[in-house]
């Protein structure tokens, strides 16, 4: 059930405004890649919570396809974020005016709405394990409420995660 949850609301942010961009290696022959692994000591700036987030929603959307977790993986994943607090740029304008003749007088006011946000970029890292070489990379610009809840951060990485990976392998 937590999981029809999760997908639920990953459904619902994904017309959110999260941008990919995708980068790799052209002579790669992407047809012997089936297994991975992920970095044992990932250093990605996020929690160790946030860790498992993006780690389960990679396990999870490898899980409909070709690709399976394994102890002699052919490529390795790493990930990354650079986070920055904003204030949210929704706002409701109130305005007031009068004037009389050829006089006119107003003011207006914009009051924030929604509360501060973290703009996170994340960066997922594909690195052939034989050659230790970076062979797929894809960084996502994507924003997150800075309370949001634990399902709210659940369903915020995988969407980030099938946004990012819909772009893997790379289309000839």
């Amino acid at each position: 059930m937590k999981l029809l949850t999760i997908l639920a609301l990953s459904l619902l942010l994904a017309s959110c405004g999260a941008t990919v961009a995708v980068d790799y290696e052209e002579q790669t022959d992407w047809s012997p890649y089936t297994q991975y692994q992920f970095y044992p000591n990932i250093d990605s700036g996020l929690s160790e919570l946030d860790n498992k987030r993006i780690i389960m929603a990679v396990d999870s959307a490898f899980g409909f396809t070709r690709y399976t977790k394994s102890a002699n993986p052919q490529f390795l994943i790493n990930f990354y974020a650079e986070e920055a607090l904003s204030n949210s740029r929704n706002t409701i304008g109130l305005g007031l005016g009068g004037g009389g003749g050829n006089v006119g007088v107003g003011g207006s006011v914009g009051i924030p709405i929604g509360g501060p946000v973290i703009e996170q970029q994340i960066t997922i890292d594909f690195i052939d394990s034989e050659k230790d070489q970076l062979i797929w990379q894809a960084v996502v610009d994507c924003k997150l409420k800075e309370r949001a809840t634990p399902e709210q951060k659940d369903a915020h990485y995988v969407n980030v995660i099938m946004k990012a990976l819909k772009k893997f392998p790379p289309k000839k």
